[in-house]
Parts: C-alpha cells; structure tokens; sequence
C-alpha cells in the first residue's frame, strides 16, 4: 500500500519510552496520526453519586497530554485531541486521513474493554483492523509461566511462579523522529472549567506533582539518586505518624507516562550501584500488585468478586446512605487516623498505601458501609485512580477477591489495632 497511514489512539499511555505500539506503527507505516479523546463519560457523575474524575486527575491528566503534545511538536508533528467519544468520531477519521489500521492499547476494566469492542465494531464495518497492544504491565502476558486462565488466583502463588519463571523484558527505546500525517487543526486542550468543574476556590496545582512522561522520568530520577530518602533504613511496622516510604509513582504510572518495565530496570540499576534496599522492593512488591489486579480482571472480568447479587447488595447501599458514609468522606468521623487521611485525600487526591487500607477497613468493617462506594469515592478522588487496582484492593479489603487467603495483601486484625490508635491533632496534621 502506498502511503500507509496507522493512527495510534492514545488511551492511559502518554508517553514516548517503552511505547511497543508507537514503535511498531512507526515502523509499519509511512506516516501516523496520533489521537487522543476526551471521553465525556469520564466526566460524567456515577450511580454513587460521585463523579468517575475528579479535578486533581482531570489537572494530571491535562498536563500529561499537553507534555505529549509539546514533545510531538518538537519532532515537527503533533497529537489529534478530539472531544468526544472514539466511536463517535473513528470512522470519520479512518475515512478522512484514508487510515489503513488503527492501533491501542487494550485496557481490561469492564468500561474500557466496552469502549475498545464498540470501535472494534466500527472498524470492521470499513474493514480496518484494530490491532490491540498491551503496554501496562511488567510481565507481557505471553511471558508469563502459564496462560491467561490459569494465573494464580492468590498474589502469593502468582508472585512466586512469576518471578522465579518469568522474565521482564527490556525497555523499547523512545523513537528519535516520527512522520505524521499531515494536519491543519489539531484541537485544543479542553480547560477545567470545559471538563465541568469549578475550582471554588481550591488550587488544583496543589495535588500531587506534574503531569506528564518528562516529569514522571525526573521524579524517577531523583527518587533513585544518591542520598534521596529512598536510602534511609525504614521501619515499616512504624507508627501512623512516621509512615514507611513512599515513592510516589503511581499517578505517572496510572496515565502511562512511565512504564513498569522503565521502573523495574531502574530500581534494578540502582540496586547494583547502592546494594539491595527495602525500599526497592516495596517498589518492585508494588508493581507486582499492579500486574496481578489486572491479569485478575482480564482472567475473571467482573465475576473476580465474590459476592452473591453484587448489583443488589450496591443497590441497597445506595439506599441506605447515611451519615456514616457522609461523614467518612469528609474526614468528620471523630477517629483521628482515619479523618487525617480523608483529610489528605481530599485536599491532595493523594494518601499512601497504607492510609488507604486502613480508610477502607475502618468505612467496611467499622461503619459497616458497602465497600463499592468506597471505591467509588476513591475513583473519583485519586490523582492515580487505576480501575484494577482500586477495585481490586477494596474488594480484597471487604474480603470479597479471588484471593481471599492471601497473607501479602489485607490484615483485618492488623489494621483494626492500628485504627485503635489515637494520635495528638498536632502530630497528625504537622
């Protein structure tokens, strides 16, 4: 074919490094066209009455797209953004750029993987292919020790088959010059207000950091350099006031702008200058986690939570909301580790791991609130919301996961003695 064009729709992948479908549709074609879309029903309120995006993600998500944008500009080009739905707009596109395959990078939530099938759909009406790449995990799936139905369902068991079977593969280099497809009106960059929110005052710049893949690799960067806080011996059956460490990736690991495998080789790298560090492996244990909550939703879908008439007991939970819940959002519970995280998390769109374990225990198995509206709360309130993970976790947390006997996951007695504590207001809010 001459002039064979491949637009590469940009989803939760916003960068250049470890990019296999940028990589592989540079090199399949003559010229690309990347897009990204502004899907309305991201902003969209839920059933819980919480919106699916809230504005410290909105503000994250909008720098890194305006990061990928500048550095496709630098390279003479640029990135399409279309407010709108994909299946709204891909055939006109296939059709106006005379477009000979579209590639993506699958997702494996139940909203993403309807919105991949109704484009999919489209497209074989034109007979143009969909090609599907996965670029979200540490392990590609075809690397695994076993295939897709057959992954462990308990973290421990897939975590030992995993590393001791499986290899991480190394980085894809960043490509050094792109051919694009000629354009005149690439799209602007819908502004907050656009998106439906109103600041009211609060700064959205104070949430986590910035957003995009060169401020994901310089936070990297620093947080492996000689002398950071990632060398300091920790203690991580510490008290809620000193918190183990926390390498705060996870929002650039959330939108793609740094790859798990980019992570994993530069822990890797500084383990062999500086020696092994608990703390790397807290990083390297955390992307393990990522990979298995989505390798469970790709394997189970939706059945990976175990409870009978799930979208009855929702239903009631949504009838039955009270104070409890109300006042667990607003930190206003009179339990002073529990009010200091919510605190953090709806000033920051941020808390660590642990905080938000113990959040989650004390709204299931103290308030005795529905786990799914926690989740639904968080998903609006993370800065580095990730489907998998954050439903995975809770369902975990509410005892209701695949990996109900896994002892590397949830500790209910362990986090209901530490929600007994009672710290000085002082030393919470320092």
């Amino acid at each position: 074919m001459k002039n064979k064009k491949i637009l590469v729709w940009f989803r939760n992948d916003l960068r250049l490094h470890d990019n296999e479908m940028l990589v592989e549709a540079i090199a399949k074609s003559d010229s690309i066209l990347p897009v990204y879309f502004f899907d309305p029903r991201y902003f969209e309120n839920t059933k819980f009455g919480t919106a699916k995006t809230g504005i410290f993600r909105a503000r994250f998500l909008r720098e890194s797209v305006a990061a990928l944008r500048t550095v496709f500009q630098k390279m003479g080009g640029d990135i399409l953004l279309v407010h709108g739905k994909p299946e709204d707009h891909i055939k006109e596109l296939v059709e106006q750029f005379d477009i000979a395959e579209v590639y993506h990078h699958r997702e494996v939530g139940p909203e993403e993987t309807l919105i991949s099938g109704h484009v999919e759909d489209l497209l074989w009406t034109l007979k143009i292919n969909l090609r599907h790449f996965i670029g979200h995990t540490l392990y590609n799936k075809e690397d695994l020790p076993f295939p897709i139905k057959d992954i462990p369902d308990v973290f421990a068991q897939f975590k030992k088959k995993t590393e001791r079977d499986a290899i991480v593969k190394s980085c894809f280099d960043s490509p050094q010059s792109i051919v694009f497809v000629e354009h005149d009106s690439w799209g602007v960059i819908p502004s907050l207000d656009e998106l439906g929110f109103s600041l009211n005052g609060n700064d959205p710049d104070a949430s986590y950091a910035e957003g995009g893949e060169e401020a994901g690799l310089e936070h990297l960067r620093l947080l492996l350099s000689e002398g950071s806080d990632i060398y300091l011996k920790t203690n991580h059956k510490s008290s809620i006031d000193k918190p183990g460490f926390a390498s705060r990736l996870s929002a650039w690991l959330a939108l793609g702008c740094l790859s798990p495998r980019k992570v994993y080789w530069q822990v890797k790298e500084a383990e062999s200058k500086f020696g092994s560090n608990s703390n790397f492996n807290q990083i390297i244990l955390g992307l393990l986690w990522r990979d298995y909550y989505r390798f469970m939703f790709k394997k189970h879908g939706v059945t990976f939570f175990q409870e009978e008439n799930l979208e009855q007991a929702i239903l009631t939970a949504l009838e039955l909301k009270g104070t409890g819940l109300e006042d667990w959002k607003s930190g206003n519970t009179g339990n002073a580790v529990v009010d200091k995280y919510m605190f953090d998390l709806n000033a920051t769109g941020f808390i660590p791991h642990a905080g938000r374990l113990l959040v989650a225990t004390f709204l299931v198995h103290i308030l005795r609130v529905h786990w799914s509206c926690g989740a639904a709360y968080f998903e609006e309130k993370l800065v580095d919301y990730a489907p998998a993970s954050n439903w995975g976790n809770w369902a975990s947390v509410a005892g209701v996961s695949k990996d109900v006997k896994s002892k590397n996951g949830f500790d209910l007695n362990k986090q209901i003695k530490i929600l007994e504590v009672v710290l000085p207001d002082d030393s919470l809010f320092a």
